[in-house]
C-alpha cells in the first residue's frame, strides 16, 4: 500500500476524467434522446451502455486506490471482479457487433467497443491478481487503456448520433 501513495495525484486525475467523462456522456445522449428508440433498444445496450460502464470501471477502481482501507486482498479482490466483470461485458459486445446487425458498423467497431476494453481488463486483473513488482504500473495502463479506447468510442457514439438525426432531419 505505500507504493500506492505516488499514485495518488494519477488516481485523483484518471477518477475526476472518468467522471467528467460520464456526465458528458449523459448530456449528449439526453441531447441526442430522438436516436434512443424502441427499435434501437439492442444497439443502445450493446454501444452506449458499455462505455458508461468501462468509464464507471475506471472511476471506481480509482477511488478505490484511493481508499485509505487497509487490507491489501480487499482491494485486490474488488479490484478483480471488476476486471472479470468487464472482460464479460467486452465479450458480449464483441459477439454483439461481430453478428454485424447494425447498419454502419465497421471492423474497427468490433475491436474498439470489444476486444480493445477487454485488452485493459486483462491487465487490470494481472495487476489484481499478481503481486509483482510492476503490478502498479500495469493497473495504470489497463486504466488508461479502458480510459483512451472509451473516449474513442463516446465520440464514434456521438458522431453516429449526429448523423442519424441529420439524415432523419432531411428527410
Amino acid at each position: 500500500m505505500e507504493g500506492l501513495r505516488e499514485w495518488h495525484e494519477f488516481y485523483v486525475l484518471l477518477g475526476t476524467a472518468a467522471a467528467a467523462l460520464v456526465a458528458l456522456l449523459f448530456v449528449a445522449v439526453s441531447i441526442g434522446v430522438g436516436f434512443l428508440t424502441p427499435e434501437r433498444a439492442t444497439a443502445t445496450r450493446t454501444f452506449i451502455s458499455p462505455v458508461v460502464v468501462h468509464f464507471s470501471a475506471v472511476l471506481f477502481v480509482s477511488l478505490l486506490m484511493l481508499t485509505p482501507a487497509d487490507p491489501r486482498w480487499l482491494i485486490a479482490g474488488l479490484t478483480a471482479l471488476v476486471a472479470i466483470i468487464g472482460l464479460c461485458i467486452s465479450a458480449y459486445v464483441t459477439l454483439e457487433v461481430a453478428r454485424d446487425r447494425y447498419e454502419e458498423v465497421v471492423f474497427i467497431d468490433a475491436l474498439a467497443y470489444g476486444a480493445f476494453p477487454a485488452v485493459g481488463y486483462i491487465a487490470i486483473l494481472c495487476a489484481a491478481l499478481l503481486p509483482w513488482r510492476h503490478s502498479s504500473e500495469l493497473l495504470a495502463g489497463g486504466l488508461l487503456l479502458l480510459l483512451f479506447f472509451n473516449i474513442r468510442n463516446a465520440w464514434d457514439l456521438m458522431l453516429t448520433m449526429v448523423r442519424r438525426h441529420s439524415g432523419s432531419a432531411s428527410s
